[in-house]
């Protein structure tokens, strides 16, 4: 019902049962759902990642519009690759 993934339900009480620092955001809208989710987990404090090629939007320029903006204000954006790295670490 909205644009972030926390609002409304009970994410932050999961991660944080769970002692998550760092949060890899992938999916769609770029532009909605994701940027939104991406300034809310920010705002709590989260590491965040968002790996560019499993988000998407409408339109292409959106897209890279909002990624270029979440990388310059919120978040790393990362490839595939360097995600998988990241989890295979764990």
């Amino acid at each position: 019902s909205y644009p972030s993934a926390f609002f409304g339900t009970p994410l932050i009480s999961w991660l944080i049962k769970l002692g998550v620092d760092t949060l890899i955001i992938v999916g769609g809208t770029t532009s909605g759902c994701v940027r939104a989710t991406v300034v809310d987990a920010v705002s709590m404090n989260f590491n965040v990642a968002v790996v560019e090629g499993c988000t998407f939007d409408r339109i292409g320029v959106s897209h890279k519009a909002s990624l270029l903006d979440i990388w310059m204000k919120y978040a790393d954006v990362i490839n595939l690759e360097e995600a998988l790295n990241y989890l295979n670490k764990l």
